[in-house]
């Protein structure tokens, strides 16, 4: 039974019995009870706020939240603390309609969870000592395309990607074997590979072919997407420069772009976390200048596919739909 409705049955029979025998009955307090009377003598301070923050919601489309409602309100000279804001946008169903959180939901069977080798140390000292992986989605007209990718720490390039217009492990597993191709035997030993606890990687099938490869799996924290950061990062960078603005309207659309994007990130564009100043150049660039030169060919479908001596990048085929 909540507090609310005990209050008010007290209060329904507050001359017929003695009040402190009725909280004790109901395992309440006094003082809980006080503050109930308080409330009832006095809604229409609630109801006055409520309508001025409703009007605000209207005005802004309900996507104020409670910090930016109370900074409103304070420009307006009306100081309110941000837990009674907050208090009376739930009570009045004023709350903010975006950034909602999402009910969780496990598409797959949990078989193997790794440490989290990676403790956010988000900087490696050599190529293929350090990848973050992840999935995200392409939203087209045609439906949803997914995409799967490869990260190095060290330079931030992107080693490997897929796409598929489905969310399975074998999309995983063809993106990490599209990585492997550039990475010496030797160099295995110190590779560490971390991810999300999608059900992807938490797959008996990601556990065979990592311990395949010699790779040492790491996993983030359960709901903590700090832990990937680098992972949600380019694909913020990607959606942000690339799919937002120009909106595929088709699987074979949203693949194009994305292989020139990804060309054009390993090759052309610029990182600020490389250098400083005159000595900031692309991924590519800069690890050709410490480690070797590249190769480079395009294929006949038009999908770039890159190789390099020190492992630099070697991107996913065409996905054909």
């Amino acid at each position: 039974m909540k507090p609310n409705f005990k209050y008010a049955v007290i209060h329904r029979h507050r001359e017929c019995y003695p009040l402190k025998q009725m909280c004790q009955f109901f395992e309440v307090s006094r003082s809980g009870y006080y503050k109930y009377v308080k409330q009832l003598v006095h809604p229409q301070k609630d109801f006055e706020l409520a309508e001025k923050i409703r009007a605000k919601q209207e005005v802004c489309q309900k996507t104020y939240g409670y910090r930016r409602m109370k900074l409103w309100l304070d420009s307006e000279g009306i100081v309110k603390n941000p837990k009674t804001i907050l208090r009376i946008m739930h009570k009045y169903d004023l709350l903010s309609e975006i950034r909602r959180r999402k009910k969780w939901r496990r598409m797959g069977e949990d078989k193997h969870k790794y440490d989290n080798w990676l403790n956010r140390e988000f900087n490696a000292e050599h190529p293929n000592q350090k990848w973050v992986t992840d999935i995200s989605y392409i939203h087209t007209r045609e439906g949803v395309l997914y995409l799967s990718m490869i990260r190095d720490l060290y330079d931030r390039s992107i080693v490997a990607y897929k796409t598929s217009d489905s969310q399975t492990v074998s999309l995983v597993l063809d993106t990490i074997h599209l990585a492997m191709k550039s990475v010496k035997t030797e160099s295995r030993r110190e590779l560490h590979l971390h991810s999300d606890q999608g059900f992807q990687y938490t797959s008996q099938a990601y556990f065979d072919l990592t311990k395949e490869y010699g790779i040492l799996p790491s996993m983030s924290r359960r709901g903590n997407c700090y832990d990937n950061a680098l992972a949600e990062n380019f694909f913020g960078i990607l959606k942000t420069e690339c799919i937002y603005r120009q909106k595929p309207e088709s699987f074979e659309e949203a693949n194009r772009m994305i292989d020139d994007y990804i060309y054009f990130y390993n090759h052309e564009r610029i990182q600020t976390k490389t250098g400083t100043g005159s000595t900031c150049a692309s991924p590519v660039l800069l690890r050709n200048t410490l480690h070797g030169a590249l190769l480079c060919m395009s294929t006949s479908s038009g999908a770039v596919q890159c190789s390099c001596t020190a492992g630099v990048f070697s991107s996913s085929d065409r996905f054909t739909g």
